[in-house]
């Protein structure tokens, strides 16, 4: 994995970031700033599903879309609405370890054996369903599929500031991906 750097404090903040929204959530998550009211969000935070992810910012601060693997290519139209009708101006893309979306393909049987016993699916149904998405959620490894998110959507996004960080699991902190 890429080399995360902690934010223990607020000189740790990287300083593109510092002034703004993003260094306001690593503030708040990280930190234990005091949470301050927010009238309309003010970052939009792309994030996976995971359950295990919880971060602590104020309300109505950011939209957030989970999605798996923190993957925006198909929620683009929700980013889109988040910079051009919610007005953000920083896009904290924020992937995890452990990831559930990382090597898909093993998961495959079990995969198809949950949908046929959990939720009654045709097996043959539930193998092509896995096999038509499977390869569009697949992400390789979290911090290499952050690093080029955050890249392809700079450049759709060239006013934006996007921050590619990553939550551990393990001790529930951001961490500033290094790029």
């Amino acid at each position: 994995m890429r080399t995360l750097q902690p934010v223990n404090a607020e000189s740790d903040i990287p300083a593109a970031y510092a002034a703004g929204p993003i260094g306001d959530l690593l503030r708040f998550h990280n930190l234990g700033f005091p949470l301050r009211e927010c009238k309309t969000a003010e970052l939009l935070i792309g994030m996976c599903m995971d359950n295990r992810k919880h971060l602590r910012i104020p309300d109505n601060f950011a939209y957030i879309i989970r999605a798996g693997g923190a993957n925006l290519r198909y929620s683009e139209f929700k980013v889109s609405y988040a910079v051009a009708v919610g007005g953000v101006r920083a896009i904290a893309l924020m992937g995890h370890t452990r990831c559930g979306m990382v090597n898909l393909m093993s998961k495959r049987q079990a995969f198809i054996e949950g949908l046929v016993g959990d939720a009654g699916w045709d097996r043959e149904a539930a193998e092509h369903h896995f096999m038509h998405f499977a390869p569009m959620f697949e992400i390789g490894d979290e911090a290499d599929f952050v690093l080029s998110e955050a890249k392809r959507l700079r450049a759709r996004y060239p006013k934006i500031a996007v921050a590619p960080l990553m939550y551990k699991v393990e001790d529930n902190r951001l961490y500033a991906l290094a790029e």
